[in-house]
């Protein structure tokens, strides 16, 4: 596979054609889902949870962050790179900078953050330095003390028109990519054709542009047994994991997954 760029992502989203991403954070899974055609990598802060056994992401450092760009870095085989700004990095501009400059450094090719229409100004200034930005919506687990739990986002009338502008604003911003977590799958397609980037959802219907789950859940695997609604255990009837992360990929692009079973 040639190595993926925002510029694929881009083309892709011109011509309808899905994309796959999967959460990795070490070099053996990073190399095993790049192989496997998954075209974007995401060291997610969710490691606090499935690597190091917290109860959220914000024990997460930016250490810890950049330790797992490298090994992601290592492995990869031509995907693109994103990772996490963890939690409190970007409460400030010189913090959002110092941050991004680390995991940029270490490897990653894109930085992702969390947030809504107050971080255009960081995009805008990320993205003059060279640092292109994917803005996380909707759910937005580093905030969950906030919003008093993980839920759905965007269900009603005046949430869902905040959250579309939202979108629009950091898209103008200078936003490379756009990531929506657990928002209906009418609002997520309305956002869709809405912004000229290309959108990932987690939780948010068939109509982005491309796909994200973390590894963990499609594999199957959890402390307690219980998946999220929007996850699809693709081990089940595959004989080892590289099957099951090309089954993942074949669907993505068949738009096979997610169907309404997965969808809010």
């Amino acid at each position: 596979m040639p190595d993926i760029t925002l510029t694929t992502l881009n083309k892709l989203k011109q011509s309808g054609e899905k994309f796959a991403c999967l959460t990795a954070y070490d070099a053996l899974f990073a190399h095993l889902e790049s192989s496997a055609g998954v075209e974007l990598l995401l060291i997610g802060d969710s490691l606090g949870m499935v690597l190091q056994g917290h109860d959220s992401t914000l024990p997460v450092t930016v250490e810890d962050m950049e330790y797992h760009t490298r090994a992601v870095k290592r492995g990869n085989q031509g995907a693109l790179i994103m990772s996490d700004l963890p939690f409190m990095s970007c409460a400030t501009l010189d913090r959002a900078l110092d941050a991004s400059t680390r995991l940029m450094q270490a490897g990653a090719h894109v930085v992702k953050l969390e947030g809504a229409g107050w971080l255009a100004d960081t995009i805008g200034v990320l993205t003059r330095n060279g640092i292109p930005v994917c803005a996380h919506l909707g759910l937005t687990p580093q905030t969950v003390n906030v919003t008093g739990g993980y839920k759905v986002q965007g269900r009603e009338d005046d949430k869902a028109r905040e959250l579309l502008a939202d979108a629009i604003a950091l898209a103008e911003a200078g936003a490379a990519l756009l990531l929506l977590e657990c928002v209906p799958s009418a609002l997520a397609a309305e956002i869709t054709r809405s912004v000229n980037v290309p959108v990932i959802g987690i939780g948010a219907g068939p109509d982005t542009d491309g796909q994200m789950l973390v590894v963990h859940d499609m594999l199957g695997l959890s402390f307690n047994g219980r998946m999220a609604k929007f996850v699809k255990n693709f081990m089940t009837g595959q004989p080892d994991i590289q099957s099951a992360l090309r089954a993942y990929v074949a669907a993505v692009k068949a738009i096979e997954f997610p169907t309404a079973e997965h969808e809010f």
